[in-house]
């Protein structure tokens, strides 16, 4: 009387009584996305980290699976704040830019990035500073403080060179052309190290735009993340936490969705095996 064939009436009734094979796969694939995003990703990674984690893991999905299930839990990657205030203080003179928006480098320590950014917090203004290896974007060295004095700058140099094995030879360091990087102070150290000096063009943010970048993610993954910050040694210890994870367990793209660690350990460990320098 219904003119279909008996078969399909079955077929209809066996998927109401069973999940498919793709329904169970999405929930095991849901428990997976919630792991890697509160564990490795700790709430901050979007769906391509996510997947990269994944499949780092040996976990095969597909990129578009991994946005749509995500969607679905409703959990997202961080997004950057818009708020600038201004961190820097031109200085009269200042050296020529050395990278000229090149931002590569072949081996660690030949070239560093350095800047400043801000922190609101519930006792006034903190600012951190960074130095940021261009081969494989790891921060060697930082610094939190109340003020914007040289030595702010300065110690996360010092901690810079102190974690490359206290020289770097042949060494190009890129700034702005804040007064912190042109000081007499700052350059001298510089010397003592064997460093080059390069500095962006004024009022220019491309010619240091590894360095932005950088301090566009520490906004985004841990300052506006949290919100919520009393003074310079909340700020300190949480930038300690974060340099950490994001040196040795974060997923960063432009090593290929490996931790900067990670990357600058496998070229070592080529190098050696083959016998040129690192």
């Amino acid at each position: 009387m219904l003119e279909f064939p008996p078969s399909t009436y079955w077929a209809a009734k066996k998927r109401e009584s069973a999940p498919s094979a793709r329904a169970v796969r999405d929930e095991w694939l849901k428990g997976e996305i919630r792991r890697v995003w509160n564990g490795p990703g700790r709430g901050l990674y979007g769906a391509r980290k996510v997947w990269g984690q994944l499949n780092r893991e040996g976990v095969c999905a597909a990129r578009c699976t991994v946005e749509r299930l995500m969607r679905g839990l409703g959990i997202t990657g961080v997004i950057a704040s818009r708020r600038r205030p201004r961190t820097t203080i031109p200085a009269e003179e200042r050296p020529r830019d050395l990278l000229e928006r090149d931002f590569t480098a072949d081996a660690p320590d030949l070239r560093w990035v350095a800047d400043i950014t801000y922190v609101a917090t519930a006792a006034g203004w903190v600012y951190a500073a960074f130095v940021q290896d261009l081969f494989s974007r790891r921060i060697v060295g930082w610094q939190v403080a109340d003020h914007l004095g040289t030595d702010l700058a300065l110690d996360a140099l010092e901690m810079a060179i102190w974690a490359r094995g206290g020289s770097v030879d042949g060494l190009v360091h890129h700034s702005d052309r804040g007064i912190q990087y042109t000081s007499i102070r700052y350059a001298e150290r510089l010397d003592q190290a064997g460093a080059a000096r390069s500095v962006g063009s004024k009022g220019d943010s491309y010619d240091n735009a590894a360095a932005e970048s950088l301090n566009s993610l520490y906004k985004k993954e841990l300052i506006d993340f949290h919100e919520n910050w009393e003074n310079a040694t909340d700020v300190t210890l949480a930038t300690m936490e974060w340099v950490a994870w994001y040196n040795s367990e974060r997923l960063h793209s432009f090593c290929g969705n490996t931790p900067p660690a990670e990357y600058e350990e496998t070229f070592r460990r080529t190098a050696a095996d083959t016998g040129t320098a690192a």
